[in-house]
């Protein structure tokens, strides 16, 4: 009985403090920003280069992206991971709690973003 408990109570326990999100997802996203030309981005406030691909935090708050030398703005509006629900669904509220605590549990409308200038 004892050797089943030690052996029960860690994996109950990292079952449910683990989040789905974060575990399958991670905490960043990858994003594709494409440019005829090379360009220099600010996905809020941090410098990228484009073309390239580009790891973005999760983060509650929509992105906002500044092309250098150009008077163009995009938004990468957040939504919630899809991956978010499957801790609902199998009984995870720690795990949820997880996701939400690592801002693991949104996402970014857009993946593929075309930075040039027009």
């Amino acid at each position: 009985m004892k050797k089943t408990l030690y052996f029960a109570l860690p994996l109950v326990g990292a079952m449910m403090f683990s989040g789905c999100a974060t575990i399958l997802d991670g905490q960043t996203q990858t994003i594709n920003l494409t440019a005829s030309k090379p360009k220099t981005v600010y996905i809020n406030g941090q410098q990228f280069s484009a073309p390239g691909v580009v790891a973005l935090q999760r983060s509650n708050k929509d992105a906002i992206i500044n092309i250098k030398d150009c008077n163009k703005q995009l938004v990468l509006q957040k939504s919630v991971n899809p991956t978010f629900f499957v801790n609902l669904l199998s009984g995870g509220a720690f795990g949820s709690t997880t996701d939400y605590a690592t801002n693991a549990m949104w996402q970014y409308d857009q993946t593929n973003i075309n930075v040039d200038c027009k």
